[in-house]
C-alpha cells in the first residue's frame, strides 16, 4: 500500500492540474517547486510565531518571568536586586487543574486570520495540512499522546460539511504518527458562537457542554483551530479529567491577540 506521503504527492499533482496554481491568500502564482499548492511560501513565512518568554502553562507571551525587588537594596546601583516570584498569569491563573499546558503556533492576524476563515467557512479543509505543518513542533505533541479534536455542534457540522478541528487533528496525526480519538469527547448541548462573547460569557457558554467516555490513564492533547480565552479548551479538559484522563493538554493553530 502506498505511504501517505506518496498518496499526498499524487493528490497535490492532480490538484495542480485541476485548480489554478495561485495562493489562496495573496492570489500570486505558486511555483511548481513549492510543496504547498494552496498557500505560497511567502505567505507561510509571514505567519508570526508567538515570541518568548511565554507563560509555562497557557503559552501566552509575557513581559518576563522574573522581576527585581529593590525594596531592601535601594535603587539600581549595579549590585543587582532580589529576585522575586513571577507575577501570576492574568489569563490562566484561575483555570482549573484539569487543563495543563496549552501551546499555539502563530498569532491570529492578517493572512493567518484569512487562512482560518477559509478553513472554517470557505470549505478549504485541506488548509489543515498547511496549518499542521506550523503546529508540529508544539510541546504537548510529544510522547504517546492521543489527539482529541473539539467536537463541533451538529448544526455547524452540517453547514460546513466537516469539523475543522478534526481535520487539524488528522493532519497532525499523519505527520507525527499519533492517534486521533473521536470516540472520547462529545457535546451534550448546542452552544452559542463564542465570537462576540466576553471571557465570563465564554466560560458560562461552554460550562457543562462536553461529556467524555472512558479515558482512564490516557494522556490527551485537545486540538482546536484558535485560542482566544481558553474557555472551550478548559471545558473539554474538565470533562476528560473527570472521566479519568491522566493528563490533558492542548494545541491550537492560532492565538487571538489581546
Amino acid at each position: 500500500m502506498p505511504r501517505f506521503a506518496e498518496v499526498a504527492a499524487v493528490a497535490r499533482g492532480l490538484e495542480r492540474w485541476l485548480l489554478p496554481a495561485e495562493c489562496l491568500l495573496c492570489l500570486r502564482s505558486v511555483g511548481l517547486d513549492d510543496a504547498d499548492s494552496l498557500v505560497c511560501a511567502l505567505c507561510r513565512s509571514r505567519w508570526r510565531p508567538l515570541p518568548d518568554p511565554i507563560c509555562p502553562r497557557c503559552g501566552q507571551p509575557r513581559g518576563g518571568e522574573i522581576r527585581l525587588d529593590w525594596s531592601d537594596t535601594g535603587p539600581p546601583n549595579g549590585l543587582g536586586g532580589r529576585a522575586t516570584e513571577p507575577e501570576a498569569c492574568k489569563l490562566c491563573h484561575e483555570w482549573p487543574a484539569a487543563l495543563g499546558r496549552v501551546r499555539s503556533a502563530v498569532w491570529l492576524e492578517g493572512r493567518t486570520r484569512e487562512a482560518v476563515h477559509h478553513l472554517k467557512y470557505g470549505g478549504w479543509w485541506r488548509l489543515a495540512e498547511t496549518m499542521a505543518g506550523a503546529m508540529r513542533g508544539l510541546e504537548p505533541l510529544t510522547g504517546q499522546v492521543s489527539l482529541i479534536p473539539i467536537p463541533l455542534a451538529s448544526k455547524r457540522a452540517r453547514e460546513r460539511g466537516y469539523n475543522q478541528s478534526e481535520r487539524l487533528a488528522a493532519a497532525l496525526a499523519r505527520r507525527l504518527g499519533l492517534s486521533v480519538r473521536l470516540d472520547l469527547l462529545g457535546r451534550l448541548r448546542e452552544t452559542r458562537t463564542q465570537t462576540a462573547l466576553t471571557p465570563d460569557e465564554r466560560r458560562a457558554n461552554v460550562a457543562g457542554a462536553f461529556a467524555a467516555g472512558r479515558v482512564s490513564g490516557l494522556r490527551l492533547v485537545v486540538v482546536d483551530d484558535v485560542f482566544t480565552t481558553g474557555a472551550t479548551l478548559v471545558g473539554a479538559a474538565e470533562a476528560l479529567a473527570a472521566a479519568g484522563a491522566e493528563r490533558v493538554e492542548a494545541v491550537t493553530f492560532a492565538r487571538a491577540i489581546g
